[in-house]
């Protein structure tokens, strides 16, 4: 049976995408992340491919793996920049989430290279660090559609540091794959230098973009957009830039342009016009971004070895690394939000970025004593510790709920006795009371 014809390919890929569907459904109504069901399906869909599928070489996933990371990140970070909107009572809770973002990055990573320096054979301290950083960003693939449901200020909050520390976690790791090549490494001020520039770049580049595009009259421009933005991702990785920055400052752009467009900028924008492209730019990234994580997060399943998972030293080093993750978590947000803390505590899963920075680990670095099952024991543990924690705090706002309509039930019962009671205390039950002290004078 060829399970990849032509017409195979397109049913298969079919079902996949209206199961997503049906797991984002399910995932609202149990939170469970819906990116844990994508993998379960692709794991199902190898042992059918095994069961079914002919004798020939294996398939290779990893390069449609690794374009569809790239291109899942893109949009999962142009759809999260979208959603920011720069006002000023917006400026202490992003600077918190940003704060949070890097301390909780640069913790975990520390604590992970330790870890993974003791207990692997063979790892420096450099390349511990490395292997380190995929382990220690959040994953706004599986953050930003989980936390819907929250509190508004709880979910702009882990928008904000999800969507940060993925971008300073890549930037961490290509810093340190830089350090790795002496030619090419510039040091602390050439990683600054480079920030810069890419800024610099990236704002240029953001203005021109929405001037060109607000004068296209044509309907179908928004995925030559996004061809734009790709080009100018893949190119600005080829300059060695902090490419992602590019996609988040274009999307902070777009998403406030009273802000970026005033003074003598004010006259060049067409409000209306960019308005337009901005609400349909929104909808087509978040549509995209859906497709893109559909797709990476089932071929993921098809290509890992859960056999790695029965090892007990992968166990091991899993553990220890969780157990590090949510202990700093705790830690730094008792500090910086006190007791109210649930569940952001929990709601540190690791995904996408995790796998597509592992696989981009450069050869000179790589370490053979160093087990994927460790990337997909904690990508797994996190996710059901995520799901946990929201179910938890889901039953506890149903009984603070019910509590609450329980006491205001009760008050009102209350209220209502005492009323009676004051009617009949008042009311005229005797004859002196209907006729007056004296009855005689009626």
């Amino acid at each position: 049976m060829d399970l990849f014809s032509s017409y195979n390919v397109i049913i298969e890929v079919s079902l996949i995408i209206i199961l997503s569907f049906i797991f984002n459904g399910i995932s609202k109504k149990t939170n469970i992340p819906a990116v844990l069901m994508l993998i379960i399906l692709g794991v199902i869909i190898q042992y059918v491919i095994k069961a079914v599928g002919s004798a020939a070489d294996p398939i290779d996933f990893f390069p449609a793996l690794e374009v569809l990371g790239i291109v899942g990140l893109i949009m999962i970070v142009l759809e999260a920049a979208l959603e920011l909107k720069l006002k000023r009572d917006k400026l202490i809770p992003i600077l918190k989430a940003f704060t949070v973002a890097l301390i909780g990055l640069i913790a975990s990573t520390f604590i992970a290279a330790v870890i993974l320096k003791a207990l692997i054979e063979g790892m420096t301290m450099q390349s511990a660090w490395l292997y380190a950083t995929p382990l220690s960003i959040l994953s706004s693939a599986i953050i930003i559609p989980s936390v819907s449901g929250l509190a508004e200020a709880k979910k702009e909050f882990h928008i904000y540091e999800s969507t940060f520390s993925d971008i300073l976690g890549i930037m961490m790791f290509y810093f340190l794959t830089g350090r790795l090549n002496p030619a090419e490494d510039g040091g602390v001020v050439g990683f600054a230098f480079n920030i810069v520039l890419t800024i610099v770049i990236s704002l240029i580049a953001s203005y021109g973009i929405i001037l060109i595009f607000q004068r296209i009259k044509s309907q179908v421009k928004l995925f030559l957009l996004i061809a734009v933005l790709l080009l100018l991702y893949a190119l600005g990785k080829k300059m060695h830039l902090s490419s992602l920055i590019i996609i988040l400052i274009f999307g902070l752009v777009i998403a406030n342009m009273k802000l970026f467009f005033r003074g003598p900028l004010h006259k060049f924008l067409h409000f209306e016009k960019a308005k337009s492209i901005y609400h349909e730019l929104h909808v087509i990234t978040a549509e995209t971004a859906f497709v893109v994580r559909t797709l990476f997060f089932v071929i993921f399943g098809v290509t890992i070895a859960l056999s790695s998972l029965l090892n007990l030293k992968v166990t091991l080093i899993s553990l220890l690394i969780i157990i590090s993750i949510y202990l700093i978590r705790y830690g730094i947000l008792r500090v910086f939000f006190g007791k109210d803390i649930s569940p952001q505590v929990f709601i540190a899963p690791r995904g996408l970025i995790t796998v597509l920075l592992f696989y981009a680990i450069p050869e000179e670095a790589l370490i053979p004593g160093f087990e994927a099952g460790i990337l997909l024991f904690v990508i797994i543990a996190t996710s059901i510790i995520m799901t946990l924690g929201m179910i938890r705090d889901k039953k506890q706002q149903a009984m603070q709920v019910a509590t609450s309509d329980n006491l205001a039930s009760h008050l009102v019962d209350t209220t209502t006795d005492i009323d009676d009671i004051s009617d009949e205390n008042n009311a005229p039950n005797t004859q002196e009371d209907l006729l007056g002290d004296d009855p005689h004078e009626h």
